[in-house]
């Protein structure tokens, strides 16, 4: 008895030291998209620099250049349109809201990510994100 609790002992422990703690791609990601037409109406139409616009995964990670001693206290957010532009793939409507406090002059660059699996399109497996206040156009396919 005790040579078949072993023997079913030692595959599950080999089970559990082999699987990976993976981690959901929203927990990967350090914000998460705001959807709403309210929200998106009140950031600013304001030009904002983006120097690197990349999607990892389920994440838009974007770089912003901006005047600033660190960048610690700078709060950004990824806001959508709850409109989606029907098109060949479908398109959404986002602007990043940028606050910046600080009064430094040099200039510095600080990477940002979105959890942006809320902005898929059901019966596509890809959509384009329209980054307005940047002029910037990227790409989801998922």
């Amino acid at each position: 008895m005790k040579l078949q609790l072993f023997l079913i002992d030692i595959p599950l422990l080999l089970c559990l030291i082999s699987c990976e703690d993976k981690k959901s791609d929203h927990e990967t990601c350090e914000n998460q998209v705001i959807i709403g037409n309210n929200e998106y109406n009140i950031v600013s139409d304001d030009q904002i620099t983006i120097s690197d616009l990349v999607i990892d995964e389920n994440c838009l990670k974007c770089t912003i250049s901006a005047s600033g001693c660190d960048g610690n206290s700078w709060i950004v957010k990824l806001v959508a349109r709850e409109e989606i532009i029907y098109s060949d793939p479908p398109q959404r409507d986002l602007k990043l809201s940028f606050q910046n406090n600080e009064v430094c002059t040099a200039v510095i660059s600080k990477e940002f990510s979105f959890d942006i699996t809320a902005l898929e399109v059901s019966g596509t497996n890809n959509v384009f994100l329209n980054i307005v206040n940047a002029g910037e156009q990227i790409s989801y396919e998922y």
